[in-house]
């Protein structure tokens, strides 16, 4: 629009009540009002209503107030002094100013406004309570809350159903369940929101048992509800109960949102679930739904934690608003699946996008550094976070270094970086030291490094089993045993390592020497056909990855036979086409057994082979692995 010629000054125009003049309509300045996309033009406005006598009338001067306030090109000093300036006290003016302050995250601010707006005997009504509870939830004021309860009980309006779910709201957002079930309960109209908010408090405290109950009781369900409780058991590590839930969502005729389909991502990419991902995937193209930031990142990060990383770079690249996060998801993908230097490749196109890159990023390819062995350049990048992008390494990236350069052998260089670390070495850095140390036959080193994790993870039963790797690769039994029965006086138990497969859309779990498997008998079979077939090719089991103290040899090599990631292995050849990917996901990383034996497997069968263990991805083809046994 083009403004009226009015010269204004960069200060707020001063609140006068000139000699009135003949004065246009209301309704015609308030339609200039609506009109401004700028505050040099509210501000013509505001002289204009000066000059006119327009000022001094209550609802046009909350209205200019309420522009000062909420528009994003208001200022808040001058909606303060135009709201003081009423002479007449307006409620409706206070709480846009309240809102405007909430909006621009001054929180103190909104509740001191409220002690100003009573000061001044204005009536706060049920918005003006909306308003600062939803100050109290953002600052945590848990007692400031029973006070404004009691304001809005004496106020009488605590039947209002905004009011109600707010109390809910902020009560359950400060741990106070019992208080938000009380308001609840005493509540005589429950609607959707109602049945969320206490859905949700109970979510957000922790309580399993009550948000399921609270779940099937509501009468009925929203995609809110069904967001809440999905996103709930993905928290919670459930992931297949996530799934489940997702299923039954769709039978009863709700369909999915954005917010869903991050959660469920989430969920198959710890299962390795990828049909279902590809299903979700499918559905979002069928649907139109816009591949944003959030949505993008999440079908990244689920198709690297699947091992597909063709799928996972289409999936970046249709991402069409590239946040941090989505560079984050590929650069870490690419990192864990051992394609190092695409990693870097594509840190540098991030950066050529002049998208600021973060402490996830250096820690993703400080990552990348590592399982490659690209220790100059690993050196050069963890440099550059301070010098170019003024990024303090924090204790995660010196893990990510004690993790290189313990892999490369660099075993004096790590005590260096660790006696120079602005912090005390962390129990993740004691661990990846150790690991390294078992690698190079480091013993005293590691034993030291053990020792000290150890005394930072008394109850960690990590600790005890790789410092008892140490002591049996020495051959220091003595050692072995007072470890284990250490643990057994503790009442540390180590957990079985299992592995899974998909296979027709269904997740197959195992453990080491598993027989419960309703293919048992096949599976056994298969696994005595593989160990023929590697005979053939001249594979001898390497027992020394066995770390029990068992003296018969052919023991450990059944032991050996028997490893979860075989039996799920053999599962997936006895049930898929052959030429078929065998992708397999284990809870601890593989042996070095299991490993030469993936190598030669690919070989023998023909088959590309994906298995994920704690550490990384292996991406075995034609005898050949992808970590190039860099690990």
């Amino acid at each position: 629009m083009t403004p009226p010629t009015i010269a204004i000054s960069h200060s707020p125009p001063p609140i006068t009540n000139p000699q009135k003049k003949p004065t246009p309509p209301t309704a015609t300045t308030l339609s200039l009002l609506q009109l401004c996309n700028h505050l040099h033009e509210a501000n013509q406005v505001h002289a204009l209503m000066i000059k006119t006598s327009q000022i001094s009338d209550t609802y046009s001067a909350s209205r200019l107030a309420e522009f000062y306030a909420v528009s994003d090109n208001g200022n808040l000093k001058y909606a303060e002094t135009v709201t003081n300036s009423i002479q007449v006290p307006y409620r409706y003016a206070w709480n846009t100013l309240i809102r405007g302050n909430l909006k621009k995250k001054n929180t103190h601010k909104a509740i001191s406004l409220y002690d100003q707006m009573m000061r001044k005997s204005v009536e706060p009504d049920r918005f003006t309570f909306t308003l600062v509870l939803k100050a109290c939830t953002l600052l945590g004021l848990r007692e400031s809350v029973k006070q404004f309860h009691c304001q809005i009980i004496k106020r009488g309006v605590e039947n209002s159903v905004s009011i109600r779910n707010k109390l809910i709201h902020v009560y359950a957002a400060n741990g106070s369940m019992v208080d938000a079930r009380k308001v609840f309960d005493k509540s005589t109209e429950l609607d959707i929101v109602t049945w969320n908010s206490l859905l949700e408090g109970y979510a957000g405290n922790g309580d399993s048992g009550l948000v399921r109950q609270v779940f099937d009781e509501m009468p009925q369900r929203d995609v809110v509800s069904w967001n809440t409780f999905i996103a709930y058991n993905v928290r919670v590590s459930k992931f297949s109960e996530a799934i489940e839930v997702f299923q039954r969502m769709q039978e009863e005729g709700e369909q999915p949102d954005g917010v869903t389909l991050v959660s469920m991502l989430t969920a198959i990419a710890h299962l390795g679930a990828l049909a279902q991902g590809k299903w979700v995937h499918a559905y979002i193209r069928k649907h139109g739904i816009e591949l944003d930031e959030n949505l993008g990142s999440a079908l990244v990060n689920m198709y690297s934690k699947c091992g597909c990383l063709d799928r996972a770079m289409e999936a970046f690249d249709e991402t069409n608003r590239k946040s941090i996060d989505t560079w984050n998801a590929m650069i870490g993908g690419l990192a864990s699946n051992g394609r190092s230097l695409e990693a870097i490749d594509l840190f540098s196109s991030m950066e050529n996008s002049r998208t600021q890159p973060d402490v996830i990023t250096f820690s993703c390819i400080l990552n990348a550094c590592s399982h490659g062995g690209l220790v100059e350049e690993g050196l050069a990048y963890f440099g550059k976070m301070k010098t170019v992008y003024g990024i303090e390494p924090d204790v995660a990236h010196y893990g990510c270094m004690i993790d290189l350069l313990g892999r490369a052998g660099l075993f004096d260089k790590v005590e260096e970086t660790m006696k120079s670390m602005p912090m005390e070495p962390d129990a993740i850095m004691w661990k990846s030291l150790l690991s390294a140390c078992k690698i190079h036959n480091n013993f005293d080193l590691g034993e030291k490094a053990g020792l000290e994790l150890i005394k930072l993870a008394p109850d960690d039963h990590a600790s005890y089993i790789l410092l008892s790797n140490i002591y049996a690769l020495a051959n220091k039994w003595d050692g072995v045993h007072k470890l284990r029965k250490n643990m057994i006086k503790k009442g540390i138990k180590k957990p079985p390592g299992c592995s899974s497969i998909e296979v027709d859309g269904l997740v197959h779990e195992f453990i080491v020497g598993d027989t419960k498997h309703c293919k048992s008998t096949e599976i056994y079979d298969m696994v005595e056909e593989m160990e023929a077939k590697l005979k053939v090719v001249g594979y001898e089991p390497d027992t020394k990855h066995v770390l029990l103290d068992i003296e018969e040899e052919e023991v450990k090599q059944t032991s050996l036979g028997h490893h979860s990631e075989k039996l799920a292995v053999a599962f997936g050849f006895i049930s898929t086409k052959p030429g078929t990917t065998i992708r397999v996901f284990n809870n601890i990383r593989m042996c070095g057994d299991c490993h030469s034996t993936m190598k030669l497997l690919s070989m023998a069968y023909s088959r590309d082979m994906v298995i994920r263990d704690s550490n990384r991805f292996h991406h075995f083809r034609g005898g050949s692995c992808s970590c190039m046994d860099y690990w």
